[in-house]
């Protein structure tokens, strides 16, 4: 029988209080949009190829669900499909967390149908404002009553949940204001169960960034979308977004960073440097279905990250931001 001295237990005991502190250290939590969760997603699975001592998760709360656990200190990086609100910010600021905000990419916010719908193959903003827009709830719920010319078949709607960004970003952009849209539709943070919904209803549909749909073109259809009736219809593409074509839906989609966690614990900082690499930040967002950042943009966020400068650019989700004013907008914490 082996006799474990007291001296031995205590260096047990400290062996296992130094191995649990180093495997604290090495997790990086993310959490926050479903939108961008396919390319943190991507960047965590490459990193962790080439760093296997650190561990990266990513989670999909929504992002006003993983700005709530950032704003708490609960993870190290919040995911978001918009800018930070004035209420977030706050949040923060009273909680003492420093953030620094990184656009990451452009996406092409998509509007969906099942493929076996024929009528719908373009729609005008006020077409979509009509849809969604509160009053319609109860009463818009025919397709017909969208347009004359539309068959008599009833319309099923699904979006993005209230927690999302994609929603705040889609009101913003469709009915002028955000958060405010009819409530009788099937909403989820999950894009994937709003996938299911309209690939599985001929009478459906809904809106969710353009990677959802690239990963789905055999069950899916994009709509074109028109600025007005006198406007050619334009489709969700990266081309149409990079080149800013597709409006009002193009959008910048961010991460924001503790700058505590980026300055004290390196595999935070690591990770970021990782993101931001120019091979990574262009390969694996193209992978993922979305726009890469112009090279000169990129430098100047690589730049923001290395200066670790706080605060945000934005007081909401504005709508039809170009590249040229993300590099321009002065932060404010």
């Amino acid at each position: 029988m082996k006799i474990i001295t007291l001296a031995s237990a205590f260096a047990l005991l400290a062996t296992g209080a130094a191995f649990n502190g180093a495997a604290a250290q090495a997790l990086v939590k993310v959490d926050g949009s479903s939108t961008v969760f396919p390319v943190t997603e991507a960047m965590a699975e490459e990193f962790q190829k080439a760093n296997k001592d650190i561990k990266v998760t990513v989670g999909i709360a929504g992002t006003g669900g993983g700005f709530k656990k950032f704003c708490r200190g609960e993870i190290d990086i919040s995911d978001a499909s918009r800018p930070i609100t004035a209420a977030e910010q706050k949040a923060c600021k009273e909680a003492g967390i420093e953030y620094i905000e990184l656009p990451v990419a452009l996406d092409a916010l998509t509007v969906i149908v099942h493929p076996s719908n024929t009528w719908a193959n373009e729609l005008t903003v006020a077409d979509l404002k009509k849809i969604w827009e509160p009053e319609a709830q109860g009463k818009i719920t025919n397709w017909k009553q969208v347009r004359d010319s539309f068959p008599d078949r009833p319309l099923v709607l699904y979006g993005a949940g209230v927690d999302s960004g994609t929603y705040d970003y889609f009101t913003a952009a469709i009915v002028g204001k955000e958060h405010s849209s009819r409530g009788d539709f099937t909403a989820s943070e999950d894009d994937n169960v709003l996938v299911q919904g309209v690939a599985g209803d001929p009478n459906a549909l809904g809106f969710f960034g353009l990677a959802y749909y690239e990963e789905n073109t055999g069950k899916l259809k994009a709509v074109k979308i028109k600025l007005n009736d006198g406007a050619p219809a334009v489709e969700p593409s990266v081309e149409n977004a990079r080149t800013g074509k597709y409006q009002p839906l193009s959008r910048p989609i961010f991460i924001y960073v503790n700058k505590k966690a980026a300055d004290t614990r390196p595999e935070v900082a690591k990770f970021i440097e990782f993101y931001q690499d120019p091979k990574h930040a262009v390969e694996l967002v193209k992978e993922v279905g979305y726009v890469p950042l112009p090279e000169a943009a990129l430098k100047v966020f690589q730049e923001r990250f290395k200066k670790r400068e706080i605060g945000t650019g934005f007081t909401g989700s504005k709508v039809g931001v170009s590249v040229e004013d993300l590099v321009k907008e002065k932060l404010v914490y």
